[in-house]
C-alpha cells in the first residue's frame, strides 16, 4: 500500500478486516495525506486546512466508525450564513417531508430577495421532481457547466452569487464555469433534496490526524504495519506485471498486489517512462487538471466569535470556524491563554488569486472582511498567523473530466489505483477519497475469488424524493 491518505487508509482498513497482511508506507511523517494537521514551531496544532463532511457522506462515516473517530466528529443541524456587513441568516430543517424539509427556513432567509428565492426554487424544484437527474443535462462525455445549467434556467444574479456558488464552489472546490453540471446537481440532489439528514455538517473537533490514531491499529492488530517516513521510488515491472516496489533506501518490497494511493501526476513517474507511453490509463491522467484551496489561521488575543463557523457571502473568505470553541483549544504559543484567546481558521477554495499573493497580503485581505462579520475583531491584537496554500488540493470536475478517471483495477497485473481522483462517482471529496480504497479493496478479493462489500450506499430518498427518484 502506498500512500497513507484517506485512500490508502480506507483500503488498507478493509483489507486488514478481510484477513490479510498489509503494510502501508507513507513518505511523510503522519497520516492523513491533505487531510492532515501537524504542529507549528510555537505548539500550535493545526490542520492542512480544515475539512467537513456532510451526512449524505455515508462511506466517510463508515470508515470514521471502523477506525474508532465516529465520537469525534461534531455534526451540526443549522447552517450560519453572513453578509460582510454582519447580518446574519440560518437554514435548517422542519418537520417537512423531503425536499421540503427546509422550505420554510429558505423562505424566511434574510440574505436573499424574493426574486433570487423564486429563481432558486424553480430550479431546485427541476432537480428534485427529476431524482437529480434533469433531462436537459447531456449525457455525451463533454456535458456542460453549472453556470452554464444555471443560466438555462435563468437564475439571477443574486441566486448564483449567494446561493449556489456559495454552495459548490466550497463543495467541489472549482468555479461554476469549470464544474461539470451533473457533480453540481448531484451535490445538492444529495445533501439538500433527497433526505432530511443529507446537509447536516460534521466538523471534526479534534485536529485532523488524531482522526487516524485507530487506522494504525486497525492493521497492526491484524498483523499488518504501517512506515512513516517510507517514501519509495517506483515500481518494478516485467511484462505486464508488478514485481516489486523500490524504496528510496533502495530497498525492494514484494507482495501479492499492491495499491498506489498517490495523485494522479505523480503515479506515471512511478512506473518505467516506457511502460506508461504504452498504456493510455497513465497517459491520459495528464488530462486531469487540479485546483487550489488556501487556509488561513488567526490566534487573537481575545474572544472575537461566538459562533462555531460561519459561510461567508460576497467575500473572498469562505468559511470561518472557530477552533477554540470546536476543538476546546487552550493552548497559544506553546503556552496557556487566558480564556478570552481565540483560534479562527478560514478556508478559501478554488483560491486561483490567492496563489501568486504574499502571506501577509492574504491575511490582511481576510481580516479585512472579518471586520464587518465579526465587529470584535476591531479591537483584538492578531497574536499570530499563517497560510497554507494547497496549489493542487483537488481535481477539478471539469465537464469531460470523468472520462480520464480510470478503475480501480489497473491494466498492470497485481497494481490497483486508490485516490479521489479515480472512478467512483463522486468529485474530489474525502468521501470520494474512502469510495475509491473501498472500491480498491473489493476489486482485490474479487481478484482472489473471495469477493466483499465495503462500498456502502447512498443515503435512501424520502418523501416526494422517494417517489420522484423512483420515476427517473
Amino acid at each position: 500500500m502506498i500512500g497513507g491518505g484517506l485512500a490508502g487508509l480506507s483500503s488498507a482498513v478493509a483489507l486488514a478486516e478481510a484477513g490479510h497482511r498489509v503494510r502501508l508506507l507513507e513518505k511523510r511523517p503522519h497520516l492523513g495525506g491533505r487531510a492532515a494537521s501537524y504542529v507549528l514551531p510555537g505548539g500550535e496544532h493545526v490542520d492542512n486546512c480544515q475539512h467537513v463532511t456532510l451526512g449524505c457522506c455515508t462511506n466517510l462515516e463508515d470508515f470514521y466508525r471502523r477506525v474508532g473517530a465516529a465520537e469525534k466528529i461534531r455534526f451540526f443541524d443549522r447552517l450560519l450564513f453572513s453578509t460582510p456587513d454582519g447580518q446574519r441568516g440560518t437554514m435548517e430543517s422542519f418537520a417537512l417531508p423531503a425536499p421540503l424539509h427546509m422550505a420554510l427556513s429558505f423562505s424566511r432567509f434574510p440574505l436573499l430577495d424574493w426574486a433570487d428565492k423564486f429563481a432558486i426554487a424553480r430550479a431546485l424544484l427541476k432537480i428534485a421532481t427529476n431524482g437529480g437527474h434533469p433531462k436537459d443535462i447531456s449525457n455525451d462525455a463533454n456535458g456542460i457547466t453549472m453556470l452554464a445549467w444555471l443560466q438555462k434556467h435563468r437564475q439571477t444574479e443574486g441566486a448564483i452569487r449567494r446561493f449556489w456558488e456559495v454552495i459548490l464552489v466550497s463543495a467541489l472546490d472549482e468555479q461554476l464555469d469549470r464544474i461539470d453540471a451533473r457533480y453540481g446537481i448531484d451535490v445538492f440532489w444529495k445533501a439538500f433534496l433527497s433526505t432530511r439528514a443529507g446537509y447536516r455538517i460534521g466538523i471534526p473537533c479534534v485536529p485532523l490526524g488524531d482522526l487516524y490514531d485507530g487506522c494504525k491499529e486497525a492493521i497492526r492488530m491484524r498483523g499488518g504495519e504501517v512506515l512513516l517516513r517510507a517514501g519509495v521510488r517506483g515500481f518494478q515491472v516485467a511484462g505486464n506485471q508488478v514485481t516489486g516496489v523500490e524504496r528510496e533506501d533502495g530497498s525492494v518490497e514484494t507482495a501479492d498486489y499492491y495499491v498506489a494511493a498517490v495523485p494522479p501526476d505523480i503515479l506515471p513517474e512511478l512506473l518505467p517512462a516506457d511502460f506508461v507511453a504504452r498504456q493510455p490509463v497513465f497517459l491520459n491522467l495528464r488530462n486531469l487538471r487540479t485546483s487550489p484551496i488556501t487556509g488561513v489561521h488567526l490566534w487573537f488575543d481575545k474572544k472575537v466569535m461566538h459562533e462555531p463557523f460561519l459561510t461567508l457571502l460576497d467575500s473572498t473568505t469562505q468559511w470561518v470556524f472557530n477552533k477554540t470553541q470546536l476543538n476546546g483549544e487552550t493552548q497559544l504559543n506553546g503556552g496557556s491563554i487566558e480564556a478570552r484567546g481565540q483560534y479562527l481558521q478560514l478556508v478559501i477554495s478554488a483560491s486561483y488569486r490567492l496563489v501568486p499573493r504574499s502571506r501577509q497580503e492574504i491575511i490582511e485581505l481576510c481580516i479585512s472582511e472579518l471586520r464587518g462579520v465579526l465587529p470584535a475583531i476591531r479591537d483584538a491584537k492578531l497574536v499570530k498567523g499563517t497560510v497554507i496554500k494547497e496549489t493542487s488540493a483537488t481535481f477539478s470536475p471539469a465537464p469531460g473530466s470523468d472520462q480520464w478517471r480510470p478503475a480501480q483495477k489497473s491494466p498492470v497485473t497485481g497494481l490497483f489505483l486508490a485516490g479521489d481522483w479515480t472512478s467512483t462517482g463522486w468529485p474530489s471529496t474525502m468521501e470520494g477519497a474512502v469510495r475509491s480504497g473501498y472500491l480498491a479493496a473489493e476489486a482485490i478479493l474479487s481478484d482472489l475469488g473471495t469477493p466483499h462489500k465495503f462500498l456502502q450506499p447512498d443515503l435512501p430518498a424520502e418523501g416526494l424524493s422517494r417517489i420522484w427518484a423512483s420515476k427517473s
